[in-house]
């Protein structure tokens, strides 16, 4: 593990913005700085910023090259089974992709019923909803047990500003949102990569308790991943080994992901994404760097060895633009 010296010794060397001039047409994400390059290209570099309720909150040391490594680990543990877009990781904080064309929708995989956020599954269940995304959930559920099976439950894709809303299959194929072939190509993918994420985390001592995918259509015509797989930014891991004690205890499970920073903002805070955010104090940033940092060695078996050079300087030099 990566000592607390050098988690505050980067504080202030975070990268907050990829400012990397005329390389392609930048798109700038809550997290990801894109850019499109005339051949056809995306070169995605994956900030230090953290956001939570659809808002950005701040930026947390080495996050950027925890998610950038973490999802080049993904992409190629399954290569051999699903396709993805992946083309070169030149840099700690950089991927090279085929632009693709994303889908419409985000495609949320669960596995448990939990969430604190108003458009978790365990908010709609804790208020009697007895139905989420056209899925039946049988009465008696507590919060953080696991569902009878994995569900999608996908939702649209808000514009900058908005949130998302979950949607069954069936209103999204209504509306025009996506067509059904499309839909059910992509859920069969989804659930071919859950299954290989539960199990791969469960190896490792982990539960992978729920997901989000991107999906794309690459120049040849072919579904694919895109952006991340099963990041502590896009899915929520917990700790096999107790799960059990905590629950009969009703005790939250012990988690990897940044729900460490939800649940702080909401308990210390009561801040659920409205209005402008409270700062983040150094020891939450710290700490989310810890988990960060644990997530990815404990999901690769590998040691995570940061990189403290300053990133943009970097990232320029590792792309050739310096």
């Amino acid at each position: 593990m990566v000592s607390d010296d050098i988690i505050r010794a980067q504080l202030e060397r975070t990268l907050a913005e990829a400012d990397l001039g005329s390389i392609g047409t930048r798109y700038r994400g809550k997290v990801r700085d894109n850019y499109t390059t005339a051949d056809g290209k995306r070169i995605m570099v994956v900030s230090d910023r953290i956001s939570a309720f659809d808002v950005v909150l701040g930026t947390i040391p080495f996050k950027g090259q925890v998610l950038n490594e973490l999802a080049a680990y993904w992409f190629e543990a399954t290569a051999h089974l699903l396709p993805n877009h992946v083309i070169a990781v030149p840099d700690p904080c950089v991927t090279i992709a085929l632009e693709c064309q994303p889908l419409p929708v985000e495609l949320v995989m669960r596995g448990y019923l939990t969430g604190v956020t108003t458009t978790s599954i365990w908010y709609a269940y804790e208020r009697g909803a007895r139905s989420f995304c056209g899925h039946p959930l049988p009465d008696g559920m507590r919060k953080n047990q696991k569902l009878p099976q994995p569900l999608l439950t996908p939702s649209t894709k808000a514009e900058k500003g908005g949130h998302d809303e979950s949607l069954p299959r069936s209103e999204l194929i209504e509306r025009g949102i996506i067509g059904a072939d499309d839909f059910d190509a992509a859920a069969a993918m989804c659930a071919q990569m859950f299954a290989f994420g539960v199990t791969r985390a469960r190896e490792r001592g982990l539960i992978l308790v729920d997901t989000k995918y991107e999906l794309g259509r690459d120049p040849d015509g072919r579904l694919v991943f895109i952006d991340e797989v099963h990041t502590p930014d896009s899915s929520r891991y917990w700790f096999a080994d107790d799960y059990d004690e905590r629950m009969a205890r009703g005790e939250e499970p012990r988690a990897l992901d940044k729900e460490y920073v939800r649940r702080w903002l909401v308990n210390e805070r009561g801040y659920r994404g409205e209005g402008p955010p409270p700062a983040l104090p150094n020891e939450v940033r710290v700490e989310a760097a810890k988990r960060y940092i644990a997530a990815y060695e404990l999901v690769t078996g590998s040691r995570f060895e940061p990189d403290t050079e300053e990133p943009l300087a970097r990232i320029r030099r590792n792309l050739g633009l310096s």
